[in-house]
């Protein structure tokens, strides 16, 4: 008895010959979509520049009017660092996902579960309650510049803490790794609820917008810091690409392709705690951009890193300058914080990906 074949099942042949195509198309699009992404994100806000006056605002255009004095302001002081330092947070997070899941061989990884973000959370709140309560007065003025460098202190902290207890006679366990991690998660929750209980309540406001995350603090000091962490960390991604590939078939494997596995695991940890510490000290607490962006990536493009990777920094900035941008037009000229955006987009996608597979699972 012969079966039929329906015409809607699509063959692996003509599978693998689409996701060529995307991968083909992928970077270019994605630039065209940040670029176009960055101008929507120019002009809107509380002081909204009309596209006609863009061009003399950026200096483009020697055209001259009552209003491009303030519009250079805006621009030049407040947007433009701002949408600048939310693509390299985005595009930060979402490399360190995409290195994390290949590390970890599981594409719901995310750089959460390691506990860099949480134990710069318990820093940043540190810093909040312990330079503005009367044991650190004296500090106050300082609450500025040194949260950021409290939050990417504690991520450093982390990272080593959770080195030194998976790595044991010049081998690193991945698997004590993730489960270290998780513990000092919630250590570190733990410290930080103990912050919120003695917190005052100007204290308590800023650790919680702190927490869900925000680019209102963001300066040209700060986005100058991310610049050249995002540089070194592209040109790392091009180095460990090949080794995350074979590392899909297991330690094993990849050695016998010629990839020194524990170097791959001690360049990426650094990599994945360095984009996310650094990240985390200039915005706070974003979630679901490193673990969404490079899952849907990998169902369009491939699992192959040469491209992911890349592809991962530009979507991941295009989701954050968008989430950036609805922030601060939504309720201007209040400012809703970003973690909650990226999260209302990010967890029904998210679902969305769990129940596709489980039904891909069922056929």
């Amino acid at each position: 008895m012969s079966v039929a074949i329906g015409t809607g099942t699509r063959s692996p042949e003509r599978s693998a010959s689409a996701r060529r195509r995307s991968a083909s198309l992928a970077i270019p699009l994605l630039v065209a979509v940040l670029a176009v992404t960055a101008i929507v994100a120019l002009t809107v806000g509380a002081a909204g520049i009309p596209l006609s006056r863009l061009p003399a605002a950026l200096g483009l255009s020697a055209e001259s009017t009552a209003m491009t004095a303030r519009d250079q302001l805006v621009l030049w002081s407040i947007r433009v660092p701002r949408i600048a330092a939310a693509a390299m947070i985005g595009g930060l997070l979402a490399a360190a996902g995409a290195i994390m899941q290949g590390l970890f061989r599981n594409p719901l990884a995310d750089p959460a579960l390691v506990g860099v973000s949480s134990g710069g959370a318990l820093a940043a709140a540190s810093a909040i309650v312990f330079t503005d309560s009367r044991f650190g007065e004296s500090l106050r003025f300082l609450q500025t510049e040194l949260l950021p460098l409290a939050a990417f202190a504690g991520s450093l902290a982390t990272t080593a803490l959770l080195y030194g207890i998976s790595s044991r006679s010049g081998r690193t366990s991945i698997a004590i790794f993730l489960l270290a991690g998780v513990a000092i998660t919630a250590i570190a929750n733990a410290g930080i609820g103990l912050l919120v209980f003695i917190a005052d309540d100007r204290q308590l406001r800023d650790i919680t917008f702190w927490m869900l995350g925000s680019m209102s603090g963001v300066t040209w000091t700060k986005a100058v810091v991310l610049a050249p962490v995002l540089v070194i960390g592209l040109g790392a991604c091009a180095f460990i690409a090949r080794g995350l590939d074979l590392l899909v078939l297991g330690e094993a494997d990849a050695f016998h392709g010629g990839v020194d596995v524990e170097r791959l695991k001690r360049i990426s940890i650094v990599m994945v705690s360095a984009m996310t510490g650094v990240a985390v000290s200039i915005s706070g607490i974003i979630g679901f951009v490193g673990i969404v962006v490079p899952h849907l990536l990998r169902l369009v493009i491939g699992p192959a890193h040469r491209l992911l990777l890349p592809a991962s920094v530009l979507s991941g900035a295009i989701l954050m300058v968008g989430a950036d941008t609805l922030a601060r037009t939504i309720v201007a000229p209040a400012e809703m914080p970003i973690g909650i955006l990226t999260a209302a987009v990010g967890a029904p996608l998210f679902l969305f990906i769990l129940l596709r597979q489980r039904g891909l699972a069922s056929l």
